[in-house]
């Protein structure tokens, strides 16, 4: 598949960016050219910027039903090409064609989603004191919003950003991750090919600190929408404090899945297996940290490093788990490997680079054991398939140690204990929190977002809490 020479989209055009510089999108498994990109300048953004304002208006007064019309043709527009879609996530991301698939539907569905939603904005009749008036609530689109996107989902977080807002009657303007922005651009010719007005979308390429920073301290961007490591999300916090700007930030990770004696032990490593292996390990919610009754520890972790040894790593086309989607990402990972040997924890399996025929940035699974809770490998992210599994006596012990972490988006316990189960919602700090399921994966129409350092705590994202964020509200007095 020959690699393409991209643009930026500017008020319904395909068009090029102030600067002749560009940068290359790799295929993480075997270095192979997947696309070129504008290096784009803050005046790029600038102009995005100036069409999405230039739009909002009118898209604003566009009945709801018409925006969701132009959502659901944009959702069968991107089904049609799903196939190629994924295939082309894999090649520029890493991951395993199977969880490009899905990840490609989640797209679709939420698009669909959106759709139907957009036909229910309009607001609340309330009763009024009075009886010769009437009472109600009008919601409206806050403006012009900036999106900034990650590149770990490349596709499902822009989708889930850019849906809602449009649904809303924003205009919007989106910088993709650099690391993978091609499917960014697939959704965008999806959603022009549905009619959307020009200027309503707009996507520019670049850096973080030329094109990210344009957007969040640009006085004409009403709300701006991030997601990414807890570092840059402070920068765009104190940025956005500058201007005004309404904010929602979904951050880092470190996600624990407590096993409780009453669990199925197989079960269990199933569970923590596929979420800390799964998409590489390259998710704020995958589980990085195992928390095991001590009296069922030896068997988990038996059972894990079989699991870990199991998987089949090579380019996502072919194998269950693929490389890490950039040099500097695997060279993160094999790091804390590095730490986690020196702190003292034991390296149960993986840890290395493994033999694969393929030039890519691959890394095996890895399951540390004897893991104390202050170590480095069990307090920061590291995003890749590492996993520590930490020794607890009781469950007061273990929800204390699941806890004891600057970062709280998700987490699960594994048991068949109720009552356990329930104590463990009410006491567990995180925004997420599953029974008997893996950390990973998410409903599209319930709200997704996390506490402390995981997130700003605003708004959350997806279902109607997605809209919310992308809303205002009047609220009328009729008198007669």
């Amino acid at each position: 598949m020959a690699a393409q020479q991209r643009t930026n989209y500017c008020n319904g055009e395909w068009v090029e960016s102030e600067s002749t510089e560009t940068f290359t999108v790799r295929n993480p498994a075997d270095q192979s050219v997947v696309g070129e990109f504008p290096q784009s300048t803050a005046g790029d953004a600038e102009r995005a910027i100036d069409a999405a304002v230039d739009a909002k208006d009118a898209w604003a007064e566009t009945p709801g039903p018409e925006r969701g019309a132009v959502l659901r043709r944009a959702a069968g527009l991107l089904e049609d090409r799903a196939d190629d879609v994924a295939e082309t996530l894999t090649r520029e991301e890493g991951k395993a064609l199977p969880e490009a698939s899905g990840e490609v539907q989640r797209a679709v569905d939420i698009l669909y989603y959106y759709a139907e939603k957009a036909s229910d904005l309009a607001g609340e009749a309330k009763a009024p004191s009075g009886r010769a008036s009437r009472l109600r609530t009008v919601t409206e689109p806050v403006g012009v919003v900036g999106l900034i996107t990650p590149w770990n989902y490349p596709i499902a977080i822009p989708t889930w950003k850019a849906a809602p807002a449009l649904a809303a009657g924003n205009a919007v303007v989106l910088k993709p991750a650099s690391q993978a922005p091609t499917v960014v651009h697939e959704l965008t010719e999806c959603l022009d090919e549905a009619g959307l007005p020009d200027g309503v979308l707009n996507v520019v390429t670049g850096s973080g600190s030329e094109v990210g920073a344009t957007i969040t301290s640009h006085e004409s961007i009403d709300a701006i929408s991030f997601t990414g490591s807890s570092a840059v999300g402070e920068i765009v916090r104190e940025s956005a404090a500058e201007t005004g700007a309404r904010i929602q930030l979904e951050m880092g990770g470190k996600n624990p899945a407590v096993v409780m004696p009453s669990a199925d032990v197989d079960e269990a490593v199933d569970i923590v297996g596929s979420g800390a292996f799964g998409v590489t390990g390259q998710a704020c919610t995958a589980t990085s940290r195992a928390i095991v009754h001590e009296s069922i520890y030896e068997e988990f972790v038996e059972g894990l490093v079989d699991y870990a040894e199991d998987i089949d790593i090579g380019p996502g086309l072919e194998a269950d788990m693929g490389p890490q989607v950039t040099e500097s990402e695997l060279e993160g990972t094999l790091d804390y490997i590095e730490v986690g040997n020196e702190e003292g924890a034991t390296l149960e399996t993986g840890g290395s680079v493994p033999d694969v025929d393929a030039d890519g940035h691959y890394v095996e699974p890895t399951v540390f054991s004897d893991v104390k809770s202050d170590m480095r490998i069990a307090q920061e992210e590291i995003f890749g398939p590492v996993v520590a599994v930490i020794p607890v006596a009781d469950f007061e012990e273990a929800v204390e140690t699941a806890n004891d972490s600057q970062y709280g988006l998700s987490a699960s316990v594994i048991t068949d204990d109720l009552s356990q189960a329930n104590h463990f919602v009410d006491e567990i700090d995180a925004g997420v929190v599953k029974i008997n399921e893996k950390t990973t994966g998410l409903e599209l129409h319930v709200p997704f977002g996390g506490t402390k350092n995981s997130s700003s705590e605003t708004w959350r994202e997806q279902g109607d809490a997605g809209l919310d964020f992308f809303t205002t509200s009047k609220t009328v007095y009729l008198n007669y």
